[in-house]
């Protein structure tokens, strides 16, 4: 049974890193981690990367758990809502270009963007037909 201040390799990231350092010292403590080098960190232990703990914690995952797991971040859905907004708003640059293309009386009238797409379907079978005759 581990006691309060041992750590275990598979902790969740919510534990800071200066606990798993201190754990390496023999006991936890920070006092005796300053007494080993006055530095804060005994001659044992090595400052690991911030990545380094997730990512031996995401090892034994299987991949869609990982995959799900990067898209439940903070980092990763403000990305999504980002690339996700340019593409909405390429999508309605495109219907306002074929609405341009397209005859209307009036020529100002709003349409949706279903009624663009039937709009131009009938359009371009009228500009078919015309080559036709």
């Amino acid at each position: 049974m581990l006691n309060s201040d041992q750590t275990e390799i598979d902790l969740p990231p919510t534990h800071s890193e200066s606990e798993s350092v201190f754990s390496d010292c023999g006991g936890g403590r920070a006092g005796s981690a300053e007494d080993a080098g006055g530095i804060g960190l005994c001659a044992q232990s090595r400052i690991a990367e911030p990545g380094e703990a997730v990512k031996k914690d995401l090892q034994h995952l299987s991949r869609e758990e990982r995959r799900r797991r990067r898209r439940a971040t903070a980092k990763y859905r403000t990305a999504h809502a980002t690339r996700e907004r340019i593409r909405v708003e390429a999508f309605n640059m495109a219907f306002a270009e074929l609405r341009k293309l397209l005859p209307t009386l009036p020529p100002d009238k709003k349409l949706s963007k279903i009624e663009i797409l039937r709009l131009a379907i009938c359009y371009i079978s009228y500009l078919n037909h015309v080559l036709d005759v």
